[in-house]
């Protein structure tokens, strides 16, 4: 046995000896949102609602996301007295709107354009469909002025030589280095999401083939992505090495588990990427992002296609896709240097480059 599987059996020793602690209740949480959805009779509607895309197979994450937003309002509406759905003006939406502009965090922050859209545009969808079923007249979120969802450049571009600095800073003497360096390597070879590597199963990785399913990715569309080589000789080193000493009764087939055997937690996962990053002094928000920026970038710069790009990524619309070309400077600089005439100066009729020019 290897030292990286001593190490393993050796924690999980530990917590199966630790004496039986009893279980602390659930923290009973107050807040004025889940006071609201006790009582408030927008409650069922919104219940009714969400029914309604289960049936008609809405993703699981799309369902979570609106019934956060749509009980944050709520629990607004709540505190205004307002408690059916006829209540709802638009007045009162632009209200609520302005109310989402003016929020600020608990770091002092505002929330991003994103995040207050994310907030608006289900209960465009709620009230959308409660007009559909005939609960109000007319739909008062028909007509909102939205603002408009900026087109922002990936934040944090790694370059090639970081990124391998970053997989070989894993310490694979550990398990859980050996488990870090076989995520990453997955990560950049493929470009999936975050929860998309967290989801992965064993029967979804071929290693033999150099293929990789993704199930019920965005938008709940499955799609099937190749995996380098080398990606593929870290995953079976983890599934030989680590993998075995961590597996749990419960075992559900999941690729990748943590310290105690149970599937990824897409937080969780993002939280353990992150601190490596740190650890080798890379600060960039997005930890898993990045190396999915990396993928795509630096396939464009080395001759991809964007059409390609677009199918590994999973991306819907081709626009998504094309905000990876702003941050592709390979091509743009080769016509730069070739074409920009402070890189080339005049002497006698003769054209030559500037840098082999007398100062």
């Amino acid at each position: 046995m290897n030292t990286a599987t001593n190490t393993v059996s050796a924690k999980r020793n530990k917590r199966a000896a630790a004496l039986p602690v009893a279980k602390k209740p659930a923290r009973r949480r107050d807040s004025a949102e889940q006071q609201a959805l006790a009582h408030n009779a927008l409650t069922r509607y919104q219940s009714a609602f969400h029914e309604w895309e289960a049936v008609v197979a809405y993703s699981p994450r799309t369902i979570a996301a609106q019934k956060h937003a749509i009980g944050r309002f709520i629990a607004w509406c709540d505190e205004r007295g307002l408690n059916r759905p006829q209540d709802i003006t638009r007045p009162i939406l632009e209200r609520y709107q302005r109310h989402v502009y003016h929020y600020r965090k608990h770091n002092g922050q505002p929330l991003t354009v994103s995040a207050q859209l994310g907030l608006i545009l289900p209960l465009q969808a709620w009230f959308k469909w409660l007009t559909k079923q005939n609960h109000i007249l007319y739909n008062p979120a028909a007509d909102l002025d939205l603002p408009t969802r900026p087109k922002a450049l990936p934040k944090g571009l790694l370059s090639v030589a970081q990124v391998e600095e970053i997989l070989n800073g894993c310490d694979i003497t550990k398990p859980e280095g050996m488990r870090m360096r076989a995520m990453l390597e997955v990560l950049y070879s493929t470009g999936v999401r975050r929860f998309e590597l967290a989801g992965l199963k064993l029967f979804d990785v071929d290693t033999e083939r150099g293929a990789l399913m993704v199930r019920q990715g965005k938008g709940a569309k499955d799609r099937l992505v190749p995996i380098g080589e080398r990606a593929c000789a870290w995953v079976d080193k983890y599934l030989r090495e680590v993998r075995p000493e961590l597996v749990s009764s419960a075992d559900d087939y999941s690729l990748f588990l943590d310290d105690d055997g149970q599937p990824f937690d897409p937080g969780k996962l993002g939280d353990q990427v992150r601190r490596h990053l740190s650890k080798i002094g890379v600060q960039h928000a997005g930890s898993c992002h990045l190396f999915r920026v990396a993928c795509a970038t630096h396939m464009l710069e080395n001759g991809a296609d964007i059409r390609f790009i677009q199918s590994l990524l999973g991306h819907a619309k081709l626009d998504t896709t094309q905000i990876y070309t702003l941050v592709s400077l390979a091509k743009l600089k080769e016509v730069h240097n070739a074409t920009h005439p402070a890189r080339l100066v005049r002497d006698t009729g003769a054209v030559r480059h500037a840098d082999s020019a007398d100062p």
